[in-house]
This record gives C-alpha cells, sequence and structure tokens, in this order.
C-alpha cells in the first residue's frame, strides 16, 4: 500500500462477518480519507489506518490505469466534511473510485444487480408501457406522471456524470501535459488514451440526455392531455 492507493477492507453487517467492502484512499501518512460512519451522520473524514482497518486485513485495490498518487489525494482531500452518504449511488466504494479513476462506480452494487441508474430508467419505460395499455385516464395519468419523476431523477443523474466525463477529460489532458513535461512518454500516451475515453463518454451522455428530454416532453404532453380528460370528466353530472 502506498499513496493514492484505493484501499479497503472487509466490513461486518448486521452481524456476518466480511459481507461488505468499506473503500478509502490512503495518503501515505498513516491516514485514509474515506466515508466514515464514527457519527450518527456518514462524512468524509481523515483518520487513522488503524480507525480505518477495524483490525481487519487492508487490501489494495488495482487498476490498469488512473490518476497519479498526488491527484488522487487531492481529490479526496476536496471531499473532506461531505455528508451525502447514499447506499446506491455515492456510498464508500463511489467516493473512492471516483478519487481514483474518476468514475462514480461501485462493483458490489453492480454484481448485486442494484443499479439505480438502470433502475430508473427501466422504472420508466415499464410505467410508459403500463399507461399506454391502461384503459382508466385516471390511472394512466398517475402511470405516466411516476414516469415523468422517475426520468428526472435520470436525467439528474446523467447530467452529473456528463459534467463529471467533462471535467474528468480535462484532468487527464493536464495528467498528459505534466507527464510530457518529465519526459514520461507512456503515462502520457495513457492519460492522453483516458481523455479521449471521458470524452466519448461525455458524448454517450450528451445523447441519452436528449433523448431522456424528448421522452419527457412527449410524457407532458400525453400527461397534460389526460389530466384535461380527467378534469372534463369530473365536470360531468351523470
Amino acid at each position: 500500500m502506498s499513496r493514492g492507493d484505493q484501499i479497503y477492507v472487509m466490513r461486518p453487517l448486521l452481524n456476518m462477518e466480511g459481507v461488505y467492502e468499506h473503500h478509502g484512499i490512503d495518503c501515505g501518512d498513516g491516514t485514509v480519507i474515506h466515508y466514515s460512519k464514527a457519527s450518527a451522520t456518514p462524512t468524509v473524514s481523515r483518520t487513522s489506518s488503524t480507525t480505518f482497518a477495524w483490525g481487519n486485513p487492508v487490501y489494495t485495490k488495482q487498476y490498469s490505469v488512473s490518476f497519479i498518487a498526488d491527484v488522487v489525494v487531492e481529490r479526496a482531500a476536496s471531499r473532506l466534511g461531505e455528508q451525502q452518504y447514499n447506499l446506491l449511488s455515492n456510498n464508500c466504494e463511489h467516493f473512492a473510485t471516483w478519487c481514483k479513476t474518476g468514475r462514480n462506480e461501485s462493483r458490489q452494487l453492480a454484481e448485486y444487480g442494484l443499479d439505480v441508474r438502470l433502475a430508473n430508467l427501466g422504472s420508466s419505460r415499464r410505467l410508459i408501457e403500463e399507461a399506454a395499455q391502461s384503459g382508466n385516464p385516471v390511472e394512466a395519468m398517475q402511470l405516466f406522471d411516476q414516469a415523468l419523476t422517475h426520468v428526472a431523477i435520470a436525467q439528474a443523474q446523467l447530467q452529473t456524470q456528463y459534467n463529471q466525463a467533462q471535467k474528468d477529460a480535462h484532468t487527464w489532458h493536464q495528467v498528459a501535459q505534466l507527464a510530457l513535461k518529465q519526459n514520461k512518454e507512456p503515462v502520457a500516451r495513457a492519460a492522453l488514451e483516458r481523455k479521449v475515453g471521458y470524452k466519448r463518454q461525455a458524448e454517450d451522455y450528451a445523447i441519452k440526455l436528449q433523448q431522456l428530454a424528448e421522452t419527457a416532453e412527449s410524457l407532458d404532453r400525453n400527461a397534460a392531455g389526460l389530466h384535461q380528460t380527467v378534469a372534463r370528466s369530473s365536470n360531468v353530472i351523470p
């Protein structure tokens, strides 16, 4: 283990040992920055390595390409004091992976099938299909409203990812420039490849955002029509 490493220990869950990985960033000075649950509200904190480990073995997460150590620690330190922990979208692994690679990902959740972005989009499609098949205007209206909510959540998440991909492309560009100044051509080449990868990600997110915007517009029109139909029906005296 060394400065800038993404490290993890196995933590218990519901009294079962070794159930999940708790991740953090090694600062190289005997401290670790991680989402600490020492208080009632989980907070990104800098604690001792001993506090982080809880007496358990510490493992290192390996990547073929990642940010250089100084950048990793700087990214981790930039979020000290943050209290926005969310198991499905911003847990300790999301945080540490973002610091190390720029990707807000949790392999553990993916393995459990708990990808919140896919869940929102999948739910939206299902709700739209159910609304289209419903013969009850009130029920269809409610389904369209739910679908709109899910699309809005997906849009917010994709917008965050798009913004981050743009920032990461810029960061990798800076890493490449620094590596070239230090005559580290292999590092510069790898950094430029990552920059191109993030630019492509940003382009892909932009396309998906446009598609979601068109879906939301269509849902708005359909929902508005249904609202009017329901309103007219409620004004009819039998």
